[in-house]
């Protein structure tokens, strides 16, 4: 029998009617004959609610401990989970993060997958139960709870489905598939029936939040099919996969944002590697993700120098910025009303004159972009917050998405 792995994000378990929908839908696939491994978020809003709790006792409460309490949200979700397929009439078991056999690093509230050991999960399936996996945690070799970060379960799903050489990994969530633009924004935004992992990489990696970025690079390494669809519906949603095509008429897939940026500019710093070095060494230190990079001016001994962050990494780049600048005369500007607009796609490798076209469309909408940064397969602009709902639609007009092609 073929291993199925479905996860179910917060949404999908957030109250008991919804959890019976996940028990009967779990409990129907194996009746088609395969077996099955659930993986499991945290009920609806559950560990935005325990940061909340952990806000109230710490302004900076210990990262062990706080992964402590945030790994019982997924410990109540599959408890709950594993009692309603019971009822079903299911043989099935429950397993944490660590009984599961989800090996990580020491890192706490933002660990990494180092290996899954399926022998545990093996062996329930092979008694013809259901095993459900809290996702989003794991272990550390120092025998600690870790949790993953936002997203986790999607990557704690992907890691199961490629241990166990699972038939596809099906992420079940709040919406029909990926679409080629957000359709909150885009209201005529197509459902994409098929995307490459490069393209879903970037999409996710750049502010699509169907997807977390570290469960699609999991499954393009060990190719473990994704198969993202509505936990509310039986229709067909949108495959990830490797896609071989040699040549590909649609240059651009999919329009992505992302809101949660500040922009810094180090004015005036010295333009030797030297101080290159010292500034994202420091930076990645602290465990702060810079995104956009762009130097200019570095013809002359001194240069500007601006990149992104997240909003809520800001305070901790600008103190590192800070504590290494010393006596030198450079100065830091940040700005935090900056949104990253960006266009996906594969076809851009072989179809010219793509940027043109985006630039155009911003152009024509007179939205002021302030940074751009390329790949082989993305474009991304950054632009006023209060502008990128515009720039959002008329990159997804200029390229003509809404025409599925």
């Amino acid at each position: 029998m073929a291993i199925i792995v479905q996860k179910y994000g917060g949404s999908s378990v957030a109250d008991t009617d919804k959890i019976m929908n996940v028990a009967r839908r779990v409990v129907r696939t194996v009746q088609e004959g395969h077996q099955v491994v659930v993986v499991v978020s945290a009920q609806g809003k559950t560990t935005d609610s325990l940061i909340r709790q952990a806000s109230t006792i710490s302004s900076n409460p210990p990262k062990r401990e706080l992964d402590m309490l945030l790994a019982t949200g997924e410990q109540m979700s599959i408890a709950l989970l594993a009692m309603a397929i019971d009822s079903l009439g299911q043989p099935v078991i429950s397993l944490t993060g660590a009984q599961g056999g989800i090996m990580t690093d020491t890192q706490h509230t933002k660990a990494r997958i180092r290996e899954v050991d399926g022998e545990r999960i093996c062996s329930e399936l092979s008694k013809g139960q259901v095993v459900i996996v809290a996702g989003f945690q794991g272990i550390s070799n120092s025998n600690d709870i870790t949790t993953l970060g936002r997203g986790g379960s999607d990557t704690t799903a992907v890691a199961v489905a490629a241990a166990l050489k699972a038939e596809v990994c099906e992420i079940y969530t709040d919406v029909e598939g990926v679409y080629s633009a957000d359709p909150r924004i885009v209201p005529d935004a197509v459902k994409l029936d098929v995307v490459d992992y490069d393209e879903m990489l970037e999409l996710a990696s750049l502010g699509a939040m169907v997807l977390q970025p570290r469960a699609v690079e999991v499954a393009a390494v060990y190719g473990v099919p994704i198969h993202v669809r509505s936990s509310f519906s039986k229709e067909r949603g949108t495959m990830i996969k490797e896609v071989n095509l040699v040549e590909r008429e649609v240059s651009v897939t999919g329009v992505a944002y992302d809101e949660n940026c500040a922009k810094i500019t180090l004015v005036g710093i010295p333009t030797d590697i030297g101080a290159l070095h010292k500034v994202f060494s420091s930076l990645a230190a602290e465990g702060v993700n810079v995104d956009m990079i762009v130097q200019a001016g570095t013809s002359t001994p001194r240069a500007d120098l601006t990149f992104t962050v997240t909003r809520e990494e800001l305070s901790t780049a600008l103190s590192v910025i800070g504590s290494i600048q010393g006596d030198d005369s450079w100065r830091t500007v940040c700005d935090e009303d900056v949104a990253k607009v960006s266009i996906v796609g594969a076809g851009m490798m072989t179809n010219p004159g793509v940027a043109a076209r985006m630039f155009a469309a911003l152009s024509e909408e007179d939205i002021p972009v302030y940074v751009v940064s390329t790949s082989e397969i993305k474009v991304s602009c950054l632009v006023p917050r209060s502008r990128y709902q515009d720039a959002v639609k008329a990159c997804h007009g200029k390229f003509e998405l809404d025409l599925g092609n």
